[in-house]
């Protein structure tokens, strides 16, 4: 049995966050502060850590840098802050995922089963994320990208673009952080170069790139992948 620690302090919030996860089998601990989290994750094994960023005392932001100097636990952010600038600051000091309130709690439940399956150390000694039955390998020890067993020629840009959205299955990405975290934060050209990207991907990896099962566009909005591993 995985166990969470969610840190929130607003009480109803970890109440709805304990009652969901809770039903999923999980064991949920609970903190209503950074200091007390802190405290649990020097005490016990966590496999998962969801942190609200707007804390009394210890923010988030200072909660979560502080457990990355002792601690590799997997960090789901949660927020009230929607500037971009925001959810990039938060990837940057160490969060794997993010999730902005008000917020569906099935969604952070499927959030939370995606990271720990992503940081599952079978798979993190396999080096290799399959997709459809082998239609599409991704070997991370390689750097290398497979439809069966043919090699697929990518792009650093595309092979970037494509393991980051492998990684986080079904996530919904907007175009600005696919164009920060592929192109890099500093980068100030047409933003639309991520559209290109993944039309050059979608030649490459889909049998039908006119209706792509793996990179899906959300009209309007960015990307998901739509991948089962």
């Amino acid at each position: 049995m995985k166990t969470v620690l969610v840190v929130d302090d607003e009480q109803k919030i970890r109440e709805v966050l304990l009652s969901y996860l809770r039903k999923e089998h999980f064991r949920v601990l609970e903190s209503a502060s950074g200091e007390e989290a802190l405290a649990v994750l020097r005490s016990q094994r966590i496999d998962l850590l969801i942190l609200d960023l707007m804390l009394p005392g210890m923010d988030g932001e200072t909660v979560c840098r502080e457990v990355r100097k002792f601690n590799p636990v997997p960090i789901l952010m949660l927020t009230a802050k929607v500037a971009q600038a925001d959810r990039i600051s938060g990837l940057s000091i160490g969060a794997d995922d993010y999730m902005i309130k008000p917020f569906d709690p099935n969604e952070v439940v499927a959030r939370v089963k995606a990271i720990l399956r992503r940081s599952d150390d079978s798979q993190l000694l396999a080096d290799v994320i399959s997709f459809n039955n082998g239609h599409l390998r991704i070997d991370s020890l390689k750097s290398q990208v497979y439809r069966y067993t043919e090699p697929i020629s990518l792009t650093p840009s595309e092979y970037k673009l494509l393991l980051l959205l492998a990684k986080y299955p079904q996530r919904r990405f907007p175009r600005e952080e696919l164009v920060d975290r592929v192109m890099g934060y500093g980068f100030d050209g047409d933003m639309r170069i991520i559209d290109q990207h993944v039309k050059n991907v979608r030649q490459k990896i889909e049998a039908d790139p006119r209706n792509p099962r793996y990179i899906v566009t959300l009209y309007g909005f960015g990307y998901r992948f739509g991948g089962e591993a």
